[in-house]
């Protein structure tokens, strides 16, 4: 179905191809998980597929690439839209009309389907990602968790034979998550289409997959086997795999129920020990960052926030979680000062943030929202730093040095709309620290991070907070929760419905508790690291 022989692809100006005599062949009717680290060029993969790349993005490609036998070469990506669909990583940018319904027919309106076909594919796909109740809404009233839905489903409609998807749960909870990857379970072993995903989170996708493709970047030949093989070998690996490879278990797991079956001697062996807590120092705890007092937030009719009443302290790491829609987004920019509250008050500092000037918020409080392109303005990397640098009042070279931290593989000439989705969060992540505001808030900060970058990225906030700060993070990520978190919050329908140590919400748990904590329940462990702290190097 899909022929990759001897590609290689190089972009103007780049040192060196980013892909290199990469030679694959992927059959009809499989799931095939694409992974590497942030910026590998995992998602000049997934455009070669439709010849995206290099017929939109330029660069120039050798090699051969075909799809059911034609050649992208020959065919632009616009003969191939009856054969590939594609959902990219900002499901925003391709969007086309105003409404989910809408939306979810364009593609069959432009293929010329018939009217009663194209009616009874639409409900189909609503059923089928759960888009029912939403099909009148305006797409910019939606959650980034539902237009990712709504992008899925815009590109089912037209039942293609291959489906490329970049990152598609990242943006989702759990249950999303699960749904989305049951949708293309079902696709991939009843209707035989082809599937194509790079996903960083492995610990959810993994398990489905029937091949993996691990592009390691920096002109490195790519590898291709089962996921078990890969496994093996691979560096990068999801908490259940970490966790095997731990207690030498042999065959490695892939699922949760895998692990479980392997389990019973280790968790013998852990027996009267206990997992480390997280605690925050007592006298930083006492200062409140932030507080919220019966907040209600609507927009026209819809209630985003009901009577929230809560408190953000110095040294915390809170994660906020709940299902999308539920509000978090809404909560971190109340706190901020970006949304009107119906009732209710916000404090920020002491003040509402409402009422501060610029140059005064950004030392009070930063957001990086869940599109960080949105605080970035410059031509180049290096601009982006120094304009930080002065908004900020930091002393020079302040924004690239944190920049330097977090991705030490951007180069400062780069248009930070020719980096990865991953690299551009962590530009804006160093945009924001530059100013060194006491209450930091990110919302979804590990989506398009892979595992050593989110590592990195859990060092720089456990450094802060114990540097005083406070941090909020809203994320569908239950394993940086489980990592880095002193605190979670659960948000339902604009109210929090849980609030307690990370430990005791996410273990009694059965959506958010991490890996770990399913295969060693009941008891409270929650991380690899965790557990290889209690064992000291004990042999399993």
């Amino acid at each position: 179905m899909i022929e990759f022989e001897n590609v290689s692809i190089t972009y103007a100006g780049a040192d060196s191809p980013v892909l290199v005599n990469a030679s694959v062949s992927i059959p009809e009717g499989e799931l095939v998980l694409v992974v590497g680290r942030t910026g590998s060029g995992k998602t000049t993969f997934l455009r070669a597929i439709n010849g995206l790349v290099p017929h939109f993005t330029g660069g120039t490609l050798s090699g051969r690439v075909t799809i059911d036998g034609r050649d992208t070469a020959t065919h632009p990506p616009r003969e191939l839209a009856d054969l590939v669909g594609i959902v990219p990583q900002d499901p925003m940018s391709g969007f086309v009309t105003d409404t989910v319904e809408d939306e979810l027919a364009y593609g069959m309106e432009c293929l010329g389907i018939a009217p009663e076909v194209m009616r009874r594919r639409v409900e189909e796909t609503l059923d089928l990602l759960g888009l029912a109740e939403l099909r009148h809404r305006a797409l910019l009233s939606l959650s980034g968790g539902q237009r990712q839905r709504v992008a899925i489903g815009a590109v089912l409609t037209s039942h293609p034979k291959v489906l490329v998807l970049d990152e598609p749960t990242s943006a989702l909870d759990p249950g999303a998550a699960e749904e989305v990857l049951a949708a293309l379970q079902r696709l991939v072993h009843d209707l035989g289409i082809t599937v194509v995903l790079a996903e960083h989170r492995l610990e959810r996708v993994v398990q489905y997959a029937d091949r993996m493709i691990v592009i390691p970047g920096a002109g490195e030949p790519l590898v291709y086997g089962t996921p078990a093989d890969v496994m093996r070998l691979a560096p990068i690996a999801p908490p259940v795999v970490e966790l095997g490879r731990l207690a030498g278990w042999s065959p490695l797991p892939l699922s949760v129920r895998d692990a479980r079956r392997a389990a019973g001697p280790l968790r013998d062996l852990l027996i009267g020990r206990t997992p480390p807590l997280r605690v925050v120092d007592g006298g930083q705890s006492r200062e409140e960052l932030a507080v919220t007092e019966n907040l209600v937030v609507r927009y026209g009719t819809f209630t985003a926030l009901r009577g929230v009443t809560t408190s953000i302290r110095r040294g915390e790491i809170v994660a906020l979680m709940g299902r999308n829609g539920a509000g978090k987004s809404t909560l971190l920019s109340s706190l901020v000062g970006l949304r009107s509250t119906t009732t209710g008050a916000v404090s920020t500092s002491g003040h509402d943030p409402r009422t501060l000037k610029p140059r005064e918020l950004v030392h009070s409080v930063g957001l990086v929202p869940q599109d960080p392109g949105d605080l970035l303005e410059a031509t180049s990397v290096a601009d982006e730093c120094r304009a930080a640098d002065h908004d900020a009042e930091a002393e020079p070279g302040t924004t690239r040095a944190l920049l330097a931290l977090l991705a030490p593989d951007v180069h400062d000439g780069t248009h930070p709309r020719d980096l990865s989705e991953g690299q551009r969060l962590l530009l804006a992540l160093a945009v924001v620290l530059a100013a060194r505001p006491p209450l930091l808030l990110l919302d979804e900060p590990t989506r398009g991070l892979d595992y050593p970058t989110k590592s990195r990225l859990v060092t720089v906030l456990s450094d802060l907070a114990d540097a005083g700060h406070g941090v909020v993070l809203a994320t569908h990520d239950v394993e940086l929760a489980a990592e880095v978190a002193t605190r979670v919050m659960v948000i339902a329908d604009g109210e929090i419905v849980a609030d307690g140590p990370t430990s005791a919400v996410l273990v009694s748990s059965p959506m958010f508790a991490p890996q770990v904590a399913k295969v060693l329940a009941p008891e409270p462990w929650l991380t690899v690291t965790d557990v290889a702290s209690a064992l000291d190097g004990e042999a399993v």
